[in-house]
């Protein structure tokens, strides 16, 4: 399976932290979740990190089975809907949003 993350590098208005995170749930959530082929999406918040490290305010995991499935999600009218959302949350944010895809491995936990 693959997983592909569009890393929100950047921060937040100062003072729109809620409003950022309300735009995500109720305008972007329902988008994504529609995306063909897609087997979970996930939205991480960033909350903390290394000294040091880059600000990354918000990830958007999607989950595919292979990329020939991501590939054609990418290429769905809802996807390009989502781009044009996302531009009204760009106006709450700084910095830049950049892309990767991931082979996802899981191992099951000992103990």
């Amino acid at each position: 399976m693959i997983i592909r993350y569009a890393l929100f590098e950047g921060t937040i208005h100062e003072g729109k932290e809620e409003a950022f995170r309300a735009y995500v749930k109720e305008k972007l959530v329902p988008l994504w979740t529609q995306f063909p082929g897609a087997t979970e999406v996930r939205v991480l918040d960033g909350t903390d990190r290394d000294e040091g490290a880059p600000i990354y305010a918000m990830a958007l995991a999607i989950r595919y089975p292979d990329m020939k499935t991501c590939n054609a999600a990418l290429e769905s009218p809802v996807r390009f809907e989502s781009r044009e959302v996302t531009k009204g949350l760009l106006e709450m944010f700084t910095g830049r949003v950049h892309h990767h895809v991931f082979e996802a491995n899981e191992y099951p936990l000992r103990g």
